[in-house]
């Protein structure tokens, strides 16, 4: 997720750009960029790398001006790099904006405007929005910023500058996070509270489809149609700590409650406007191509490898394509049996996994295709695959993977579905059906947010129980497996994930009186099957807490307790069952005192083997 900061006042702009940039630097970037007013010119400077590179090359300059923008970059659109990074200008500099998000429509926004003589120097969606600001501008500023928000389609938090408007910063949200810190003689812009808390604690947390005119003494706020809207001061009372993580006590809990917007943006583009197909620009797959794959390898490691897990399900069951799942530490030892026949799709979060990207190098050096899912642009594993797609998930700072996962999630489906498609391997209104009930899992995903109070219950519960089992069949025993990570990560708990119908081929005789069992119990297709091995476990007195979908009146009558998420097709409810897992890991580690965070002996990104 990339930084914003704004400021217009009587002080020094690119001291407060360059500091509120650093307080954002936890949210994590690849590239950063300031623009300052300086008297009837706005000057730019921008640097790929860490905020010291664009310190270094500010450090000779005399910039005395009092209204600016700054901008860290997470990567979507173009890869790393000066040009890349915001921010972004017009054809001439006379406008300049940032922004956070993702411009669904640019494409066919920037060839009109090509179309029409302007001249594009970035890779990314971002500067279609400042030669649009160009093209409307007619003498007001606040209505040509009002005009380009009416042709664009997407999530934003944008800030926009004009030379020809020394006077204001104006700023819009829709989807992205936008503050507005209130000050005397001067006010400020920013993407999160921590940019401007040493600066001021009254704030204006923008809404949804409104826009700030912000001036030295004075910030209006308007809606889309220019009425204006009575806001009310925000006093932030968070520590600069709190502040970073947007108030949440921990890093793991914020990003698990981001995850209905990171799926959001995950899925953005890649669906018809008719819902009818999935688009994978990226990828540009014929049926001469697909024929051509006699097998796919998925390779990945720890929580990527269970999304992959999940993967080869919904390929084999879609796409008709034979799938093998491997540990990336151990594929390129067993000698695999890899040629150009061979779909190699490798899944790391970070981008940087060590064992992954061997695996990676070896299937290449074998012949094979690759395909590369990651979460970072410009990372070592996208530089090396022949192909690549992103998740849209924006950085993770706790070691546990969350968000991550779901997006991983995401992106393996809306795969399958595309090689489906291609393949005629699924009728037109089953696709339809399936691609409009994936349409609505980040409403679902805020809704399986929205009552904790029984997670932690059971947390302080069973919290203190030093093993849990977990059970389920078909894609739920892949779910499963994912929640005992997430508990054994954090908690510290021994916690194990089996195949419900692998109990009684030894894993009974673990099942004692008082042990927790977490049972997941939404495949219809192997319900009854897996009743029969919760019933099993009940009989041997475990504590049997159940996940089922909203709906299900049976399950209740076996079990000690039953959380429920929203019925969803059996193909999609992983993306929902995975959300109280992390939670009930989570209030599990508050339980026991455990650093959430930073878990021992565990890093975010392993790059050692």
């Amino acid at each position: 997720m990339c930084g914003i900061v704004g400021y217009i006042g009587e002080k020094k702009t690119v001291d407060f750009l360059l500091d509120g940039l650093t307080k954002l630097e936890y949210r994590g970037y690849d590239s950063a960029g300031v623009a300052v007013m300086e008297g009837k010119n706005i000057f730019v400077e921008k640097s790929v790398g860490r905020l010291d590179s664009l310190k270094e090359k500010l450090k000779n300059k005399t910039l005395n001006g009092v209204i600016g923008i700054g901008h860290t970059r997470w990567a979507t659109h173009g890869r790393p790099s000066d040009v890349n990074a915001h921010p972004h200008t017009d054809c001439h500099g006379n406008f300049v904006v940032v922004h956070n998000g993702i411009i669904e429509n640019y494409m066919p926004l920037k060839e009109g405007l090509i179309a029409r003589g302007h001249k594009f120097i970035s890779e990314t969606d971002t500067e279609v929005v400042a030669h649009l600001l160009e093209e409307n501008y007619t003498g007001d500023f606040v209505d040509a910023v009002r005009k380009v928000l009416s042709l664009i389609e997407g999530s934003y938090s944008l800030v926009f500058m004009s030379r020809e408007n020394p006077d204001v910063l104006i700023c819009a949200k829709q989807e992205n996070p936008l503050v507005i810190g209130l000050g005397k003689d001067e006010n400020f812009i920013a993407s999160d509270i921590p940019a401007i808390i040493s600066r001021t604690r009254n704030t204006y947390i923008l809404n949804d489809g409104e826009i700030g005119i912000v001036k030295k003494d004075s910030v209006k706020i308007i809606d889309r149609q220019g009425n204006a809207i009575d806001k009310k001061t925000f006093h932030v009372t968070w520590n600069a700590e709190a502040a970073e993580k947007g108030g949440y006590e921990h890093f793991m809990l914020k990003e698990i409650n981001e995850q209905p917007k990171a799926v959001r943006d995950t899925m953005s583009k890649r669906i018809a406007k008719d819902g009818a197909s999935i688009i994978l620009d990226e990828l540009n797959w014929d049926k001469k191509f697909l024929d051509s794959i006699n097998k796919i390898y998925i390779v990945a490691c720890g929580t990527a490898y269970h999304a992959g897990l999940v993967g080869k399900f919904y390929i084999e069951k879609l796409a008709r394509k034979l799938v093998e799942v491997d540990v990336a530490s151990e594929y390129r030892y067993r000698n695999p049996i890899v040629d150009e026949n061979t779909l190699v799709i490798v899944i790391s979060q970070s981008g940087e996994t060590s064992d992954t990207l061997a695996a990676l190098k070896e299937s290449r050096r074998l012949g094979a295709k690759t395909l590369a899912i990651t979460n970072v642009v410009g990372s070592s594993i996208a530089r090396q695959a022949e192909n690549v797609i992103h998740t849209w998930a924006g950085p993770e700072i706790a070691v546990a993977s969350t968000k991550a996962y779901t997006t991983q999630l995401i992106l393996m489906f809306m795969l399958a579905l595309y090689m489906a498609q291609i393949n005629g391997t699924i009728p037109a209104d089953r696709l339809k059906e399936l691609i409009c009930k994936l349409k609505k899992i980040p409403a679902q995903i805020s809704e399986t947010l929205s009552d904790v109070d029984p997670i932690k219950t059971f947390a302080r519960q069973y919290g203190f129980n030093e093993d849990v089992f977990y059970i389920g069949r078909s894609l739920d025993y892949c779910v499963a497996l994912e929640g005992a990570l997430k508990l054994k990560e954090i908690s510290y708990i021994h916690a194990e994930a089996y195949a419900s119908g692998e109990l009684k081929h030894g894993t009974l005789a673990l099942i004692v009186e008082g042990v927790p069992v977490i049972a997941l119990a939404t495949q219809k297709s192997v319900y009854e099957k897996t009743l029969s091995n919760i019933k099993e476990v009940k009989a041997r007195d475990a504590i049997v807490i159940g996940i089922a979908a909203t709906g299900d009146t049976e399950l209740e009558k076996y079990l000690d307790h039953v959380i429920y998420v929203p019925d969803t097709d059996e193909l999609l409810i992983p993306l929902l069952t995975v959300v109280p897992l992390q939670l009930l890991a989570y209030y599990a580690a508050i339980t026991r005192g455990c650093d959430v965070d930073k878990p021992r002996n565990l890093a975010k990104s392993v790059t050692v083997e």
